[in-house]
């Protein structure tokens, strides 16, 4: 007799940083400091691009766009964290995990998808300069926003459904601070390798090709713009695209060390830690990385407060 048929989680425990009980108090207090800013910043920008017409372009609507993700990617993981550190009470129901899993996954992949459109809009911007008002209209980029979004979104509910007919009998501890693919994968008690093989190639086609393309795209954006005899317009060209290329070497490093680094037990606590970087720190940091250099950003600010005085 299977013993899963008469022993069945209904709850499960996220362990969290369970080794830094002893600084609770400052873990709950930089957690909650990274998540206001990340949504007081994302928000901010948002606002500003709504509301000043020269930032009506596709690199700013992509920005829009990206800056909503993080909200909801923030959203998704860091309210639960924040209540098991200050209560220390990480339980969290099945359907509960479920569901933070869906939106993590939704978000996770829709920013991934964000960011490439991004990096084929500064490709077109600086490769092909003269044709960029006619390849990046309005309809291709409510198309590629509408592809991301959609896309991730089916791709998170297949993932969810099938992680949610697994079987948890064995354990319902889960060693990350939040309901993790991989992690819960790696709980459950089903036969769960003909859907690792499935996790493996649909990290290719969903995380390596966008990679892979923004890669690129880069190659030939540095390959152009090093090939400009001007100096002061191959700096104008690079600075376009030096807060994209920064967003992105911080969102896949972290990703690419925890997902690719060997598992051990030993290494857990670590890989938490890293996974927030690009949880927490990453969605943090973008308003910043596309505000505090790019001249565009901070005239509109200028502009909006001076409306207002």
């Amino acid at each position: 007799m299977n013993l899963c048929e008469n022993k069945t989680v209904t709850d499960f425990y996220i362990l969290g940083f369970s080794t830094f009980e002893t600084v609770k108090i400052p873990l709950f207090l930089g957690i909650m400091i990274m998540y206001l800013l990340t949504i007081l910043g994302n928000l901010v920008i948002t606002t500003l691009i709504c509301l000043v017409s020269k930032l009506h372009t596709p690199m700013y609507f992509f920005l829009c766009n990206l800056s909503f993700v993080d909200v909801m990617y923030v959203s998704s993981t860091l309210p639960k964290l924040l209540s098991i550190t200050i209560t220390q009470d990480n339980k969290i129901s099945f359907d509960g995990c479920i569901a933070q899993l869906f939106f993590f996954t939704f978000s996770a992949v829709c920013d991934i998808f964000v960011l490439t459109s991004m990096a084929f809009d500064r490709y077109v911007a600086i490769c092909k300069p003269l044709q960029y008002t006619l390849i990046m209209n309005r309809r291709v980029c409510i198309t590629m926003s509408a592809f991301c979004w959609i896309v991730s979104a089916m791709n998170s509910l297949l993932l969810t459904l099938l992680t949610a007919v697994l079987k948890f009998c064995n354990s319902n501890k889960v060693s990350h601070f939040f309901c993790d693919l991989k992690t819960m994968t790696g709980l459950s008690s089903s036969y769960t390798t003909s859907r690792k093989t499935f996790m493996l190639i649909e990290d290719i086609i969903i995380a390596f090709v966008p990679f892979s393309l923004t890669i690129t795209s880069y190659v030939q954006i540095i390959s152009t713009i090093l090939k400009i005899r001007s100096p002061e317009t191959r700096l104008k060209a690079f600075s376009s695209c030096t807060s994209h290329l920064t967003t992105v070497i911080l969102f896949y490093g972290p990703i690419l060390i925890v997902y690719m680094k060997p598992d051990s037990e030993h290494s857990k606590e670590q890989d938490n830690l890293i996974s927030l970087l690009y949880v927490a720190v990453v969605p943090m940091l973008n308003p910043f990385v596309y505000s505090l250099r790019n001249k565009d950003v901070l005239n509109a600010v200028r502009n909006v407060v001076s409306r207002k005085d």
